[in-house]
């Protein structure tokens, strides 16, 4: 399995623990975040991860900015990228389950890096229920916009 992973300068020091997490793990990584904790724009190192996504070209994505928001947002602009920004197991659980989430988004400034790690495992060994969430995921992409 392929894992992209982005981040911004308040996510780097994470991103270096969940690269070697996953690369234990056994998964293939493709990292497209900032190596340093310089001051850089979310967008640049999150659209990269999105269109991983949306193409196919990688399983998974994990996104990591100061509050997880932003890069939330910006990976939600891809058509098929269900980017769910995460901030308790629970949370992640559900993305999963109902959402299909395709992208975990982590607020590098709220959770500690034992929770961010826990997330990420938790992401990536839950699945989707379908069923009634299938009906309602199929639901989400804008194909026309209605007057």
């Amino acid at each position: 399995m392929k894992i992209a992973i982005g981040n911004d300068h308040a996510g780097t020091n994470y991103k270096f623990a969940i690269i070697k997490l996953l690369k234990d793990l056994g998964y293939q990584v493709v990292n497209f975040g900032t190596e340093t904790t310089d001051s850089v724009d979310y967008p640049d190192y999150i659209h990269p991860v999105a269109n991983a996504v949306e193409k196919g070209e990688v399983d998974f994505g994990i996104i990591l900015c100061g509050s997880g928001n932003g890069a939330a947002i910006t990976a939600n602009k891809h058509q098929g990228v269900r980017a769910a920004l995460c901030w308790s197991k629970e949370l992640v659980e559900l993305a999963r389950q109902h959402n299909d989430a395709n992208i975990l988004s982590l607020p590098a400034r709220f959770i500690s890096e034992y929770q961010a790690l826990e997330y990420v495992q938790t992401f990536l060994n839950t699945g989707f229920e379908g069923g009634r969430h299938q009906r309602r995921v199929e639901k989400i992409p804008v194909n026309r916009i209605e007057n």
